[in-house]
């Protein structure tokens, strides 16, 4: 399948945003079957990691460093239920030294059920912060101006 096929297992990129298709199971559903709140976190995770692979950056071939969650606010709005078609959009908002700060949202029927607020850190093998190479801000920044 071509990297740009719809609904692609990573998504798309359109527009500055990354969007990606998230389809609930049984085992998202708390004993109610509506999704259990922490699975949105799991969800937001898995977009920024393929939005992160749609713009050719390889996390498992980094050396030493690594991206980790600093701060996430969450906010729900509307539950989603088993079998749902959810697509969670991640956007870049801002970029400073080795701070990213990402919008995300899950929407259900273009409406939006779950948003959050996430600072990822670029750190070390000690866990101390480190600047974000060029090449890879140059890719953020691109997200940032479409």
């Amino acid at each position: 399948m071509s990297e740009d096929a719809w609904p692609g297992i990573a998504g798309r990129i359109q527009n500055g945003i990354h969007r990606m298709p998230i389809r609930i199971y049984y085992e998202d559903t708390d004993a109610g079957g509506v999704v259990y709140h922490a699975r949105y976190v799991v969800f937001c995770e898995r977009a920024r990691s393929d939005c992160l692979r749609l713009l050719g950056i390889n996390q498992s071939s980094f050396d030493n460093i690594a991206f980790v969650v600093r701060r996430m606010v969450c906010d729900f709005l509307k539950p989603a239920r088993l079998d749902d078609l959810l697509e969670v959009h991640t956007r870049f908002v801002e970029l400073a030294g080795a701070r990213i700060e990402l919008g995300q949202e899950v929407m259900l029927n273009g409406n939006t059920g779950f948003k959050a607020d996430v600072t990822v850190a670029l750190v070390d093998g000690r866990g101390r912060p480190k600047r974000l190479p060029e090449s890879m801000a140059d890719r953020f920044r691109n997200m940032l101006e479409s």
